[in-house]
């Protein structure tokens, strides 16, 4: 029976009213209040760019709260600026919100389907006399705005009259101005110590070609003006979204209380999720991507969600990772090796455990016959019994790790060297007898001799134990692939950005590319984003781009150890 507290509930209610953020306290009070009667979220991208880990807070955030709380959740294309927005990034944008288990069904939408009702606003704030059409510069539009520490001054063009202001927007809606001349503003207070409600531009003249709408329109909305319109229209309860739109939350709720939107949603805003050590910003992953420092916003050296994506990473570990984050209202950085960690944790028990060899050096085994291949049973992982087992062929000669074999070993090493007997994973017990050199003094092989009695890697019949255990692949029947090292794009103990010139310290090995691995057959028959742990060597991921039928290619998702701590 649980524990009763007549002030406070019973324990488990206290744990559940402690384990709830501050987010959902709000939503639960308007449920409560009767201020709404369901919950609608959304998660509003501009396709100027590809998500980044950072957007994977808010995306799985909104989506959960929905979920929670029996609502609907919108991912809704703000696509308000023609000149900088691609399908390329809007397929990319979906995928990603879809790959990371947020729900929107068909509720997928488009900002640029209500520039109508957008227009239609404007004119109505026109009318209202809350907005004017406005000839300054930009320079002198600065100038007037003032700063932080000095109020603004109202614009020569405040005071026209509310037929002046319908006549000028609707000639700027019919391109008679040129792109710039003319702004319509909301008419606010230009000494609002909110610099965001010192009469902010909310349409401009822009004459490009939308994806979506063609050449219908050569003004477009502002982004302030635009997003609160799309909730309302959208029904959206609650506008969850980061700490920097917090000054802009007054703005919000000035145009949705102006241009009369009933029942308005509420604004709520939460810090954003820093990733240590890592490049995140879209003008600089653009600058990487258009300077082919990286081959796509999808290389798997960069933080967006498509590039850990093609690097192999799940969904699964994504969603562990932003739980352990959580939400609050202090800004934080966290360390990426957390959402390594959870990584490691999600796939340890569902990839295959498959032998390769990154750096090959030959194994003869000197006592083996000639011509002969034989098949070992060996578990795909041996933490999951229920995945089954393969036939891995073994033979005479075979490729072990080069770092597997020492010819004068340092103190505790206990894998290959002269005279000492190490286990070949699931296959014999081996002795090394010695090595074969080249002209120059470098090994090319190593020689040994196995005992028969040891097969499957079991000494219980000769009545010994070996300490070392080592993995191989077999030489007459082993595929050779490419495999791809992915480091920190990052130089390591330094600064994402130089202080003196605002350049990137780039890690010039963040990829190390090998050539010509052995594998084990079964692996050259891997599809795109099929995920292994190689023996030793760390998770892989089949690339999605440059792999081919029969000639895949191997990303290293992550290493087998962590310095993070789940």
């Amino acid at each position: 029976m649980a524990d009763i507290d007549m002030k406070n509930g019973t324990k488990e209610e206290k744990i559940e009213k402690e384990s709830k953020n501050f987010i959902e306290m709000a939503i639960e009070k308007d449920l409560a209040e009767g201020v709404y009667d369901h919950v609608q979220t959304r998660f509003p991208p501009e396709p100027n760019g590809f998500l980044h880990i950072g957007h994977a807070k808010a995306i799985l955030l909104n989506a959960g709260l929905a979920k929670k709380y029996g609502g609907k959740f919108n991912l809704r294309f703000d696509d308000t600026n023609p000149t900088k927005e691609r399908a390329e990034f809007m397929e990319a944008i979906a995928g990603d919100v879809k790959w990371l288990g947020a729900d929107y069904e068909d509720r997928l939408f488009y900002a640029s389907d209500y520039f109508q009702k957008m227009y239609e606003c404007a004119i109505l704030l026109i009318k209202k006399g809350k907005a004017y059409v406005c000839d300054l510069s930009q320079e002198e539009f600065k100038e007037y705005k003032g700063d932080w520490n000095t109020p603004g001054k109202n614009s020569p063009y405040r005071d026209r009259s509310v037929e002046e202001n319908l006549k000028l927007f609707e000639e700027m809606k019919e391109g008679k101005y040129a792109d710039g001349s003319k702004v319509l503003r909301a008419k606010i207070d230009m000494t609002s110590p909110n610099v965001n409600l010192r009469d902010p531009a909310i349409y401009r003249i822009m004459r490009a070609s939308h994806y979506n709408t063609g050449d219908t329109w050569c003004i477009y909305p502002a982004y302030d003006f635009a997003h609160p319109i799309e909730d309302a229209i959208e029904h959206v309860t609650h506008s969850i979204c980061t700490l920097e739109f917090e000054d802009h939350r007054p703005l919000y709720d000035w145009v949705l209380r102006e241009c009369e939107f009933p029942n308005p949603p509420r604004q709520i805003e939460f810090a954003k999720m820093y990733i240590t050590h890592a490049v995140t910003g879209k003008r600089y992953i653009k600058k990487l991507v258009e300077t082919g420092v990286v081959d796509g916003w999808d290389d798997p050296r960069l933080m967006t969600i498509s590039a850990l994506r093609r690097r192999g990473f799940t969904p699964e570990a994504f969603q562990q990772f932003i739980e352990m984050v959580g939400v609050s209202k202090a800004t934080s950085s966290v360390d990426f090796a957390m959402l390594e960690a959870c990584l490691r944790d999600d796939l340890k028990p569902k990839a295959p455990r498959m032998m390769a060899i990154l750096d090959p050096i030959k194994l003869i085994i000197d006592n083996y016959p000639e011509d002969q291949v034989e098949y070992m049973d060996i578990a795909y992982n041996p933490d999951r019994p229920e995945l089954g087992t393969r036939q891995v062929p073994f033979a005479k000669e075979l490729y072990i790790e080069r770092e597997d074999f020492m010819e004068e070993p340092v103190k505790k090493y206990f894998r290959m060297f002269p005279g000492n007997e190490v286990r070949l994973m699931s296959a014999y017990y081996v002795t090394c007898t010695g090595v074969e050199k080249d002209e120059n003094g470098n090994i090319i092989a190593v020689h040994g001799t196995y005992d028969p009695q040891t097969r499957g890697g079991d000494g219980t019949a000769v009545g010994r134990k070996v300490k070392g255990t080592i993995h191989w692949v077999a030489a007459p029947t082993c595929k050779k692939v490419t495999v791809r090292l992915i480091e920190d794009l990052i130089e390591e103990g330094k600064d994402v950005y130089n202080e003196e010139d605002g350049t990137m310290n780039l890690n010039e090995h963040s990829l190390i590319t090998l050539k010509e691995c052995p594998v084990e057959p079964e692996l050259a028959e891997a599809k795109a984003q099929d995920r292994f742990q190689f023996v030793r060597n760390g998770y892989f991921c089949v690339d999605n781009k440059l792999s081919a039928p029969g000639e895949p290619v191997f990303n290293r998702i992550v290493s087998l150890k962590t310095s993070f701590k789940l």
